[in-house]
């Protein structure tokens, strides 16, 4: 019997861009997207995110990836797990209360 990890939900609105002056510019992210990395950075492996979310290993990189590319892309690199913790907590998508 597998048990249920529990996951805050993510963020009723994905990240949208901000007009430039308003503070740090937001990728657009997919609804599917916030929901992947919300629960990639509130995991401890990989595989309690592919029994969770019912993906493969490779679709989980996939998404983390494209995040990846996407906050690359409005100039706020997150290379590493704890810099897009630190992006989910800047936008809103995670909160410290979620740890």
């Amino acid at each position: 019997m597998t048990a249920t990890i529990p996951f805050p939900a993510p963020s009723p609105s994905p990240g949208r861009p901000v007009p430039h002056g308003r503070g740090p510019a937001r990728p657009e992210l997919s609804e599917r997207e916030v929901e992947v990395l919300v629960a990639w950075l509130l995991a401890d492996t990989k595989k309690e995110v592919t029994e969770r979310l019912f993906l493969a290993d490779s679709t989980v990189s996939t998404y983390i990836q494209r995040v990846r590319t996407k906050y690359e892309a409005v100039g706020r690199p997150a290379r590493t797990k704890v810099r897009l913790f630190v992006r989910a907590l800047e936008d809103g998508l995670v909160d410290v209360d979620d740890l």
